[in-house]
């Protein structure tokens, strides 16, 4: 009888008033990441004022520019008052439709010539997806660089001359009559620009993508490093005979009628042991039983 408990002096939780705080789960995201390092190549500068000169020198010839409609005044509401006080007998100024016949309308003044550009860099890639393009200049002021960045790809893969060129949009943007001009493209179609696009391409330097080759020469890889080098080797002939080509369509600069892919090789596979995958619905009613 004289055995004393060693819970004693202890307080008692009762049932149902302890909470319990479940740890917060971290979302862990894995994705793949480019080991290459692909850049535009910067444009000499007696190359970039040819550039910068020919393409001010034929839109003011053309004089293709975008007419922005006219902002409606707001008077304030004293000068209402001292117009109508004094101004009974003094002459009414004209009207809006008055003057719409002297204003030109808003809009582009030669829509013809406009749809043989693309301005933008939104027009730009749906015009490269399209295969439409023969020419396309990007502005180096463009900020960030991502937002550009994937015009070199799908350009190589497209086989379209492209280039970053310093001050575009300071030199473009007011001749067209706009704010900016981050990028600017040539059709293929085009007979305006047909000239200027022949004058700037030899101009511009190739593209440099690691995993595409064109017109039969070797990628220079930039930035990959030495796993980068292995995808290539005595296959390449034998992947071509398979079928691995892409043609574009035809049209553009002689000479680079063909695109070829690079193989992908991955080295190793490494499972995430975070992912917790949860087992179908028939397994879980058996568990639960």
């Amino acid at each position: 009888g004289g055995k004393t408990h060693g819970n004693i002096g202890m307080p008692v939780i009762q049932r149902g008033t302890a909470s319990l705080r479940k740890a917060k789960k971290v979302n862990v995201k894995i994705c793949l990441d480019d080991p290459y390092v692909i850049q535009w190549k910067t444009i000499d500068g007696e190359d970039m004022h040819f550039i910068l000169q020919t393409l001010e020198e034929k839109i003011k010839h053309v004089g293709l520019k975008k007419i922005e409609a006219p902002r409606k005044k707001r008077h304030s509401a004293t000068k209402r008052r001292k117009e109508r006080k004094g101004g009974t007998g003094s002459s009414k100024p004209p009207t809006e439709k008055e003057t719409e016949g002297a204003r030109p309308k808003p809009g582009w003044s030669d829509p013809g010539i406009r749809r043989q550009l693309t301005i933008g860099i939104n027009e730009a890639t749906k015009a490269l997806e399209k295969k439409e393009l023969a020419l396309l200049l990007v502005c180096k002021s463009a900020k960030p660089d991502m937002i550009t960045s994937h015009l070199i790809a799908l350009s190589a893969s497209r086989a379209t001359p492209a280039g970053q060129v310093p001050r575009l949009s300071d030199t473009v943007a007011p001749l067209l009559g706009l704010g900016s001009v981050l990028a600017l493209g040539f059709k293929r179609q085009s007979e305006t620009f047909a000239a200027v696009a022949e004058a700037i391409i030899p101009k511009i330097p190739a593209l440099e993508v690691p995993w595409i080759v064109q017109d039969g020469a070797e990628p220079s890889v930039a930035g990959a490093g030495a796993d980068a080098s292995e995808g290539r080797d005595a296959e390449q002939p034998e992947q071509e005979l398979a079928g691995q080509k892409r043609k574009r369509a035809e049209g553009g600069r002689p000479g680079s009628a063909r695109v070829v892919l690079q193989p992908l090789r991955i080295k190793k596979l490494l499972p995430n042991p975070n992912k917790i995958r949860k087992p179908p619905r028939k397994k879980r009613k058996a568990l639960s039983m």
